[in-house]
């Protein structure tokens, strides 16, 4: 019966300490400085939910997530963070306008951290 008793607590125990270090919310967005880094596209929105970064982009109507590479450097606490396009867009859609592409935390590799500093300029 120990035996058993023990697994269950040793159970419990990691169940609570994995509850422990899942954030309470988002991270924080922090602007980038836009001097230091030259010319990144521009994000038509930008937004920080708890799956991860929303990031707005003007499109021609045929932009998916394959066509956007991310890099990210963290040299302190508060990861940087860049998008840009692997290709131009060539197809012409009856209505340009914005796409919006979701890039969750573990796949920027920065789940842990609680604020994020987005390089590329947003809202021109």
């Amino acid at each position: 019966m120990g035996v058993f008793f023990n697994r269950r607590l040793l159970l419990a125990g990691l169940l609570l300490s994995g509850c422990a270090t899942v954030p309470s919310r988002p991270p924080r967005l922090l602007p980038g400085d836009p001097e230091r880094f030259g010319e990144l596209e521009p994000l038509t929105s930008l937004r920080s939910e708890h799956e991860g970064l929303v990031v707005g982009f003007r499109s021609q109507g045929c932009l998916r997530k394959e066509d956007l590479r991310f890099f990210v450097e963290q040299n302190d606490a508060i990861p940087d963070v860049a998008f840009a396009r692997r290709r131009l867009e060539t197809c012409k859609a009856a209505a340009p306008g914005e796409v919006e592409i979701r890039f969750g935390w573990a796949e920027l590799g920065i789940a842990a951290a609680p604020a994020v500093r987005v390089l590329n300029p947003v809202g021109r």
